[in-house]
């Protein structure tokens, strides 16, 4: 049975190994454990799907919770992917946000064709700007 949390303390160690699990890795500094902690620490939304003892999943978001939250990142241990535990998660996260706040978020190469599966609407007007 899987569980989800919004209260779950997860080293910076943990949260690598699974990037790494989820192929996320490939895109996150996962060599870098001083960021992942800043990472964790400053995300002020994070929900987390447990099967057991063994952290399997993680949406990561930064959010005023009334108008606007940033998912960072998605991530699911590949071998529990395609369970809806990934939509669970966003589920999860939309629970804690306000009736209106909308969540926008860019999509990993991978990952693209995902999210309109689950109802989120293509917007291609995104913009990064790199240090």
């Amino acid at each position: 049975m899987i569980v989800y949390r919004d209260d779950a303390q997860i080293t910076a160690a943990q949260a690598i190994d699974l990037y790494i699990r989820s192929s996320l890795g490939e895109r996150r500094p996962v060599d870098n454990l001083k960021t992942f902690e800043s990472m964790l620490k400053n995300a002020n939304l994070t929900i987390t799907a447990w099967d057991g003892d063994q952290l399997i999943g993680i949406s990561r978001s930064l959010t005023d919770f009334e108008y606007v939250a940033y998912l960072a990142d998605l991530a699911v241990d590949q071998k529990y992917q395609r369970q809806g535990i990934g939509k669970r998660l966003i589920e999860e996260t939309k629970t804690r946000l306000g009736l209106n706040c909308m969540i926008v978020l860019l999509a990993a190469p991978k990952a693209n064709d995902y999210y309109q599966h689950i109802g989120f609407e293509h917007n291609p007007r995104a913009w990064t700007l790199k240090k």
